[in-house]
């Protein structure tokens, strides 16, 4: 390894996880005391990769609570602190105004924040070296005049068949080549 290479940061470990469970846990605890009401248990993954430290998700009546490994293993404490009661508020909120009744960091998710004595900051200020990064990979396609580079997602929905993507220049549809590198 020469100088200029950062190691990679290994994921928490199970007691880290326990001590992320138990701290969300509370978290709803908390919520339950001052709203007086029960929110059900939400499924807590930690497969979250990229630049985020948390998110919560909601798919059709799926919910589900996202943490990324990496990012808690180098900054423990403050996520703990920190993304752990913001993913709950997310929740917390869903479940008492509804998603779509309400901005993501509006006044009721901020007053959830306050109830569980947490920084309302939306984003965390990290250093991610060290942490792995999401890959995208993308995709060849061509049309009648010219070759495309399509991300992943793009490609996906086409191949879904939820939408259809035609060249800006002769109007062809475009038609899948191969699959290309995968880039940081």
């Amino acid at each position: 390894m020469t100088a200029l290479t950062t190691p990679l940061i290994e994921p928490i470990n199970a007691e880290q996880q326990a001590q992320v469970l138990d701290k969300t846990q509370a978290t709803l605890a908390l919520a339950e005391r001052e709203y007086g009401r029960q929110f059900s248990a939400i499924p807590v993954l930690f497969d979250l990769r990229g630049r985020c430290s948390g998110m919560y998700r909601v798919r059709g009546n799926e919910r589900v609570m996202r943490f990324n490994p990496h990012i808690f293993a180098k900054y423990f404490s403050d996520n703990l602190a920190t993304t752990v009661p913001h993913e709950v508020a997310h929740y917390v909120s869903d479940c008492l105004y509804g998603l779509s009744n309400i901005r993501p960091h509006g006044d009721e998710w901020r007053q959830i924040m306050k109830v569980f004595k947490a920084d309302d900051s939306r984003t965390g200020d990290y250093d991610l070296r060290g942490i792995p990064t999401r890959r995208q990979r993308y995709f060849d396609y061509r049309c009648g005049c010219q070759s495309h580079r399509l991300s992943s997602r793009r490609h996906n929905k086409l191949a879904r068949g939820e939408v259809n993507y035609h060249c800006r220049q002769c109007g062809e549809n475009l038609s899948f080549v191969a699959a290309c590198q995968v880039t940081t």
